[in-house]
């Protein structure tokens, strides 16, 4: 091991003596300048390398002292870059892997780090040595979908127990800033994604060990950056290596099963299994319409814990099978934490969905509108269409490179029409010429965002009937003609309101999907 490697490998402390390393941060979104805004404090070299930044960082990375080399081209090592002699790069998430940056740094032998490994060594920032303080506990979430509903309910468990927690990572609040955070915290739950899993557990000393880990399902995603699905479900995968308590799992979906079977974890860690089944001893599961607790009790070959029921769920429009399922999960989390079931209760009671995750917009003449431009895969969109018995169906954007052939087949009985929009809209005309060729598909060919919704919502209004649910699930990225699924949601909601006219009407009140009988 060479000097440089001994002192990389040393530094596992937020106290270690960072001052002076020279360390370069590929990419300056909400990840990357935390990135570099951590180094800078702990005094080391920094020179961010990006070939596009937000004015407002760029102009911070000059307060802090940190270098910035923006460059659209960087399909070869700039200049300053080679000249600088990097010691060590920290890569945001968004790089792929095989990018000619990290393919040089890989030849040059600089060791890289993602921002998780990074924050895993500094978090003990709140807990030096002496002061009697431990660093807080993480709870890490992964999974194609229902990531960031599982760890808000997650945190919100936490808290209510009593615990100082923070949610963050993929969530939006960079790991980093959450270590960083002077009053500290007893526990972390940290969602993550594929692209940061990938770069975990890589290098001596950075090996992150959380305290319980959960994957909730695996299904086509990302395979434009993975390149394939056993690639794309081995980062997931890692997401267990390390477990000190419990490991929890998803039994309707074998793969995460196996990746329990198969990871080492501390010994004594426990397989914890969720579904919408009856449960098995140390799972968590429903039995006549009572969601259960059969893994944190002591009596768990004959008893149960009751945490909620179904009814309460549907009362709360939290009944759609695929947010019950994430009930169940953070619910093993929590307990694995030392949650007592009362809390599990109290904030199950009141706990309600984020904006564009199957949100009700209007209910008019019979029929309902519904959000859920969350659904940004075909995974998420299958469950969601799960939830209603008629539907047209608004869908597209971009596909990253996934199948749609299943998706489209397995639905095509329960849609009333489809209203294509997106960038893509040759796959998927493509996929319902194959498997749905007598069902009403019309297409929205407006290239303006302004437009799109505006055209979608008066397509889909001349397809629907009395009772049916007009979908927006995209089962798609966005980008390709909105910032984000936020602004796709916004402004399909927006245009179901103006088509409508008015307010809602007396049923907008109604709950989510499962709320009726």
């Amino acid at each position: 091991m060479t000097a440089s490697e001994e002192r990389l490998a040393a530094l596992t402390s937020w106290h270690a003596d960072w001052s002076g390393l020279r360390v370069v941060v590929y990419g300056l979104g909400v990840t990357g300048f935390s990135v570099a805004d951590t180094l800078a404090e702990l005094g080391a070299s920094v020179l961010v390398v990006a070939s596009r930044a937000d004015h407002e960082r760029a102009m911070l990375l000059d307060v802090i002292g940190a270098e910035l080399l923006l460059q659209a081209d960087l399909s070869a090592p700039p200049e300053r870059l080679t000249a600088f002699g990097p010691e060590l790069i920290v890569v945001s998430p968004g790089f792929h892997a095989d990018h000619p940056l990290l393919l040089w740094a890989d030849q040059q032998g600089i060791p890289v780090w993602g921002d998780i490994e990074l924050a895993w060594r500094l978090r003990d920032k709140t807990a030096p040595p002496g002061s009697g303080n431990s660093p807080a506990d993480w709870i890490c979430v992964t999974g194609t979908n229902g990531k960031t509903t599982t760890v808000q309910l997650t945190a919100t468990m936490l808290l209510a127990g009593g615990s100082r927690v923070a949610p963050c990572g993929n969530i939006g609040v960079a790991v980093l800033d959450a270590i960083r955070d002077p009053q500290g915290f007893d526990v972390l739950v940290v969602e993550l994604s594929s692209y940061q899993l990938h770069w975990i557990n890589r290098n001596a000393g950075g090996e992150v060990s959380p305290y319980a880990a959960a994957c909730l399902n695996i299904a086509d995603d990302h395979l434009d950056w993975h390149g394939s699905l056993e690639a794309y479900a081995a980062a997931k995968a890692k997401v267990y290596e390390n477990a000190q308590v419990a490991c929890v799992y998803n039994r309707a979906d074998e793969a995460t099963l196996r990746m329990v079977e198969e990871t080492e974890v501390v010994e004594g860690a426990r397989a914890i299994g969720f579904g919408l089944d009856v449960p098995g001893p140390s799972d968590f599961g429903i039995v006549d319409g009572i969601l259960c607790d059969r893994a944190f009790l002591d009596d768990r070959l004959h008893s149960a814990i009751e945490l909620t029921t179904l009814e309460e769920l549907r009362e709360a429009g939290l009944a759609a099978p695929h947010i019950v399922a994430n009930i169940l999960a953070a619910s093993a989390l929590a307990r694995a934490y030392g949650v007592e079931p009362w809390v599990v209760r109290d904030v199950l009671s009141a706990f309600r969905l984020d904006a564009h995750r199957i949100e009700l917009v209007r209910i008019e003449a019979g029929v309902s509108w519904v959000d859920d431009s969350k659904a940004t895969n075909p995974h998420a969109a299958d469950a969601s269409l799960r939830a209603y018995p008629s539907v047209v169906w608004v869908v597209g954007g971009l596909f990253k490179g996934v199948d749609l052939d299943g998706l489209v087949k397995r639905h095509a009985a329960r849609l009333r029409g489809a209203v294509l929009i997106g960038a893509d809209r040759d796959l998927l005309r493509s996929a319902f010429q194959r498997h749905a060729p007598g069902l009403p598909v019309v297409e929205v060919d407006a290239d303006e965002t302004e437009h799109v919704m505006p055209t979608a919502v008066r397509l889909a209004a001349a397809l629907v009937r009395d009772g049916d649910t007009v979908l927006l699930a995209p089962a798609a990225a966005s980008m390709d003609q909105f910032s984000d699924y936020a602004e796709r949601g916004r402004l399909f909601q927006a245009a179901v309101n103006e088509y409508l006219g008015g307010g809602a009407d007396d049923g907008s009140s109604a709950s989510r999907p499962g709320s009726g009988g």
